[in-house]
């Protein structure tokens, strides 16, 4: 593409166009004349890729002010949609200051978000020729997936190779099994006898040689990331320490929010630019829809994983706020609720260079005691019980430490067991002679039970 120019200027409007190529010859004498016409401000429409030649050439010529901005603020009316009125309406925005700029990361963080990126979709390559196995797998009647974990694990991946080379016995099959695994031989046995053929092993040699590619270019990635991430290991090593946030969901958090936080004003900027916060959709009064907006989805995919991840920890805040939510609204939406909270802690860590401060499962209900009550004895009235709540004259705390500050007895007399000796018991109550069975006569039941 040649470069073609064409400059028009009105007296009243002081409008001036030209039109440049794309190539990056072309683009330096675009950086030429804005620099002639002293411009210090440019903005332009975010177009993914193609919009990164015009701003590699700008940005490394240091004299512009560059602002990205999103193509639906400054979306033009139906049926006037043209280049020339798309620049005339974007420069007259940035002339009045209405225009927001799109955050954009200095080049080195863009460069690690790359690699993050790379990572994610060359993992979701590996974990669609996973699937695909397992697919194969079916076809010849061979059941590995029912009874191992994972069919891409050594013990199964090992049976794999052996299959593909034309061994078909299960029992040497399954004597390949390790760790855990051994203890699933006789299940094993009956889940690889299959009926493979040539073109079954065919196939599989060539999945698996697929699969051992991309798992060296995810270990290439791999080691890259650890390269270039050397100078933010402080910062990796606090967002390790959330729950359900492990090294590669820190790197992809530095590598898409950045270090300076300083380009989000609070943490409601943050958690809407993620897209983890509830949308918007109002009218007349009423609220039509509470879905979250796109934002950015590598950001929002890895810390719902997180989220399913710090579901499942014990005595973690993260934990009890995931089945808190869970109850009114679902599993899918406390997920999305938990990654939105684990953003912040990550955007406060990172701002202000604090680690993280675990609360406890029992957080909330230690700072609302009375409402935690409340849903407690709503819950047992429901089933049937009737409850009378009376505060403690002590708090659980000091229950706690006199408890522990009673001196344990360490010998124990003969005829009684630990139990009853520290609780002063004359007899034992748990030991009895051999061959003597005590059979206790059940109360008779009623209809409500009391609890103090």
């Amino acid at each position: 593409m040649y470069p073609r120019r064409r400059v028009r200027g009105k007296p009243d409007a002081q409008i001036e166009e030209a039109v440049f190529g794309t190539f990056t010859a072309d683009l330096e004498d675009l950086s030429d004349w804005l620099r002639k016409h002293r411009v210090r401000q440019v903005a332009m429409e975010s177009t993914g890729v193609y919009r990164m030649p015009v701003w590699n050439v700008l940005e490394s010529a240091g004299r512009f002010e560059l602002l990205l901005v999103n193509p639906a603020t400054v979306r033009a009316l139906q049926g006037h949609k043209t280049d020339r009125v798309d620049a005339q309406r974007i420069a007259e925005y940035l002339q009045y200051g209405l225009l927001r700029a799109s955050f954009i990361p200095p080049k080195p963080i863009r460069q690690l978000r790359e690699l993050t990126r790379m990572r994610a979709h060359v993992q979701h390559d590996r974990n669609r020729v996973i699937n695909r196995i397992g697919s194969l797998l079916e076809t010849v009647n061979i059941k590995l997936g029912a009874v191992a974990t994972q069919i891409a694990g050594k013990s199964a991946r090992a049976m794999l190779r052996r299959l593909a080379e034309g061994a078909a016995s299960p029992g040497q099959l399954a004597e390949l099994a390790m760790t855990t695994l051994r203890s699933k031989r006789a299940e094993l046995v009956l889940a690889l006898d299959g009926r493979p053929d040539e073109h079954f092993r065919w196939m599989l040699k060539g999945l698996l040689r697929k699969l051992d590619d991309l798992d060296a270019e995810v270990a290439a990635i791999d080691a890259r990331l650890s390269e270039q991430m050397l100078p933010h290991e402080e910062q990796i090593r606090r967002l390790d320490t959330i729950p359900g946030v492990d090294r590669t969901t820190a790197q992809v958090l530095i590598a898409e929010l950045g270090t300076d936080m300083s380009q989000f004003p609070d943490a409601a900027h943050v958690a809407s630019w993620a897209g983890l916060c509830p949308g918007n959709k109002e009218s007349a009064g009423k609220r039509f829809s509470g879905r979250t907006n796109k934002g950015n989805r590598y950001i929002r995919r890895i810390l719902v994983q997180s989220a399913w991840g710090a579901s499942r920890k014990r005595n973690c805040f993260l934990a009890s706020l995931f089945f808190r939510i869970s109850r009114r609204h679902g599993r899918k939406k406390a997920a999305v609720a938990v990654a939105h909270r684990i953003l912040i802690v990550a955007w406060s860590m990172l701002r202000n260079g604090v680690d993280y401060q675990e609360r406890g499962g029992g957080s909330e209900d230690q700072l609302r005691p009375e409402r935690t009550a409340r849903r407690l004895v709503s819950r047992l009235e429901r089933i049937g019980f009737q409850v009378t709540v009376t505060r403690a004259s002590q708090p659980k705390a000091a229950l706690q430490k006199e408890k522990v500050a009673q001196p344990k007895q360490t010998t124990v007399p003969p005829g009684k067991c630990r139990k009853c000796s520290q609780w002063g018991l004359a007899d034992c109550i748990h030991v009895r002679p051999k061959g003597v069975q005590i059979r206790q006569e059940r109360p008779a039941s009623s209809t409500t039970d009391s609890i103090t």
